[in-house]
């Protein structure tokens, strides 16, 4: 079976390995998650300190090495690095099984995150690589699809292993294994002359750096703002619902329902946007906006669960357009440099967000939990209304 890209055709083999590494990306950090709670009682002589390391080294050492990769793809090549980021990714999953100290598992996570932020960015473009146009649209969507439900899969998974034993959630570590058989289809694919390599407008129009740095940076800001919002989310919720009294397990279960609602869009990307018509980013702002104020004021299930479904729904829709964009703000050759840098806006905002929320609650005083919704949901309303306005000024024009 062959998938037609916009200028040609690549085989399903090939289409199964890039989104293989979509799947990927999300793992880093999903394994540690479920033995959080039991780290000081399997390592005896842990502190908090280490455990607060254990989980956000990783992610600090990822944003280097996505902007590290997108540099490196332009000078040995993806394939190779491909190779490499999902070699280094393998060998730490397997080495966390020999882990007998805490200060063991800080590095691997480490060489985790070295694997990850390799991978991270050639995710995206190997689809910018092969494909154009409203098929290329699609794949993106398609890969935020699989991103996200890889994550609420895996989620689950690394959950009932780590009931088992607490080294069995590693086993999700060993997915690389599938990408690493399939790498070969892509190489081959893209000996047939099936990549493109082409954006939708032409390259003669981007200046000499071969990126238009105005519009890149205009999207890493956006990308930046919508991660930061939405984080809370992920972070506040679980001590929301136990201010309301609800259980982890149902904090657990709406969490996991807030990736499912990022993911659906994906599945549908060009119709929704065809619906939208160039409206998509203030509409997809808007969404977040109201849903995080649905959840600050809402202290009913239903109610949260509507302001996640509605963030959810406004990401998963804003993620692919943006990674969209980006493959037409930069030339062929440049394409995965343009998108590490959009992506590592992502984990910046990750890592960034709980530190700027709770530095903002000291200043008010305010100890409820809510107060981190009404912070982002008002941060993305006045920013909804700022970039609307600059819409309608440009319309004028």
């Amino acid at each position: 079976m062959r998938i037609e890209t916009g200028r040609g055709e690549i085989t399903l083999w090939a289409l199964l390995g890039i989104w293989s590494v979509s799947a990927l990306t999300s793992l880093p950090g999903l394994a540690i998650s479920p033995i959080l709670g039991d780290l000081s009682s399997i390592f005896k002589h842990a502190t908090e300190f280490d455990i607060q390391m254990l989980t956000s080294l990783p992610s600090l050492l990822i944003i280097p090495f996505i902007l590290l990769a997108g540099w490196l793809s332009d000078n040995i090549g993806y394939v190779r690095l491909l190779y490499f980021g999902l070699s280094v990714f393998l060998i730490s999953g397997l080495l966390y099984f020999f882990c007998e100290t805490i200060g063991e598992l800080i590095v691997v996570s480490l060489l985790l995150g070295v694997g990850a932020g390799v991978i991270t960015p050639l995710s995206t473009s190997l689809i910018t690589r092969f494909f154009v146009g409203e098929k290329r649209t699609r794949q993106f969507g398609y890969s935020s699809a699989i991103n996200n439900l890889s994550l609420v899969a895996a989620t689950a998974v690394t959950g009932y292993l780590a009931e088992i034993q607490w080294r069995l959630p590693f086993l999700v570590y060993m997915l690389p294994i599938v990408s690493l058989f399939l790498v070969n289809n892509i190489k081959r694919a893209e000996k047939g002359a099936a990549a493109v390599g082409e954006n939708n407008i032409a390259e003669s129009a981007l200046p000499s750096s071969g990126i238009n740095y105005h519009s890149l940076v205009k999207l890493m800001m956006y990308y930046f703002l919508i991660t930061f919002l939405v984080m809370v989310i992920s972070v506040n919720l679980p001590f929301l619902f136990s201010e309301y009294g609800y259980s982890t397990g149902t904090a657990g279960v709406v969490i996991s329902l807030f990736f499912l609602f990022i993911m659906i869009p994906g599945l549908f990307i060009n119709k929704i946007l065809a619906v939208l018509k160039g409206r998509e980013f203030v509409f997809c702002l808007l969404l977040i906006s109201v849903g995080l104020s649905i959840i600050f004021f809402g202290s009913k299930l239903p109610l949260i669960i509507l302001g996640v479904l509605l963030a959810g729904v406004g990401y998963g829709i804003a993620q692919p357009c943006v990674y969209d964009r980006t493959a037409t703000v930069a030339s062929a050759d440049k394409a995965t440099y343009a998108m590490a840098l959009v992506m590592t806006m992502n984990y910046v905002a990750i890592v960034v967000c709980p530190s700027v929320v709770d530095f903002f609650q000291d200043l008010s005083g305010i100890k409820s939990e809510r107060f981190a919704f009404a912070f982002n949901s008002c941060f993305g309303i006045i920013a909804t209304i700022i970039l609307f306005l600059i819409q309608v000024s440009k319309l004028r024009k």
